[in-house]
């Protein structure tokens, strides 16, 4: 009888040992209280956005001039009311589902663009190598800002065109996580034994790096939201982001700045949001990397 082994097999059984670690993350990121105050605080924020039409009380658009400049917990204004009579506490609800959905999809356009990029330099080398990093160096010479704000006045503004925008500028430190991690990886017995049982580079690149790069990305992607979000909010104030009246938290700091002297609430709660949406991703970025790190796994 036979003892060789099926080239399939092999290239469906080889994944990385650095998987055994990964049953005490959950009880590594729970001792993580800033962590956990992340994730309460995100629900909390996420659930009041998703379910803004059924908790709000008024609509975010609805005019009252006779309630202008409502103080917070006013008669029926919990966080006051703006220039307009609009409902505070409804309108920062709606402007979540805009900051919150705007961060989360440029996230994901940020981890497909720079997995891929970094993953392909990384693993095939040579020319593509030099090619692919070299424009990632071009790009990290440019703030992002300045990248976003260029290309934001040549394109109308839109949650989606929001989203892709970011995105497309914020992949570069992604795609240098992603290079470098797959530059270890790439000496690893099982990535040979699958180019030896013939597994394509894309098979490969998907089923047994992605797999075993997944803790830096996932610490990376976390923290790309938070800066996503921050991105909105500033594009959004000067102007170039969400238009009224359509609402954002970076727009609601627009049309309260001239009134900051007399009314500072109004820029104060869309302020809150922001820090508070932003330090949670953060928390919740720190507290992944603690749990991830291989380094703690006999703890």
């Amino acid at each position: 009888m036979s003892d060789a082994v099926a080239p399939g097999k092999i290239a469906a059984d080889i994944v990385a040992p650095p998987r055994a670690y990964r049953p005490g993350v959950v009880r590594r990121f729970v001792r993580h209280r800033l962590a956990v105050l992340g994730v309460v605080l995100i629900a909390l924020l996420g659930i009041a956005s998703v379910a803004a039409p059924y908790l709000a009380p008024y609509d975010p658009d609805e005019i009252d001039i006779g309630a202008r400049y409502a103080p917070p917990l006013a008669e029926n204004h919990l966080l006051g009311s703006d220039d307009l009579g609009r409902d505070v506490t409804t309108r920062l609800m709606y402007a979540g589902r805009i900051s919150l959905s705007v961060g989360v999809a440029a996230m994901l356009v940020t981890l497909v663009v720079g997995f891929a990029i970094g993953a392909f330099a990384a693993y095939l080398g040579g020319w593509v190598d030099t090619v692919l990093m070299r424009l990632t160096d071009v790009m990290l010479c440019f703030p992002s800002v300045f990248l976003l704000l260029f290309v934001a006045a040549f394109v109308a503004p839109s949650l989606t065109s929001m989203a892709l925008m970011i995105g497309l500028t914020c992949w570069m430190e992604i795609a240098r996580i992603v290079h470098a991690q797959i530059l270890t990886l790439k000496q690893a017995d099982f990535i040979a034994a699958a180019e030896m049982a013939g597994a394509p580079a894309w098979r490969i690149v998907l089923r047994q790096i992605l797999p075993n790069s997944l803790a830096p990305i996932l610490v990376a992607a976390t923290l790309n939201t938070a800066n996503a979000i921050l991105l909105e909010s500033y594009i959004s104030f000067l102007g170039y982001g969400i238009q009224p009246p359509q609402a954002s938290w970076g727009n609601m700091l627009t049309n309260a700045q001239s009134d900051f002297q007399v009314d500072p609430w109004l820029a104060v709660f869309p302020g809150l949001a922001i820090t508070l949406a932003v330090a949670s991703f953060n928390f919740i970025g720190d507290g992944l990397r603690d749990a991830l790190d291989p380094r703690l796994r006999r703890r």
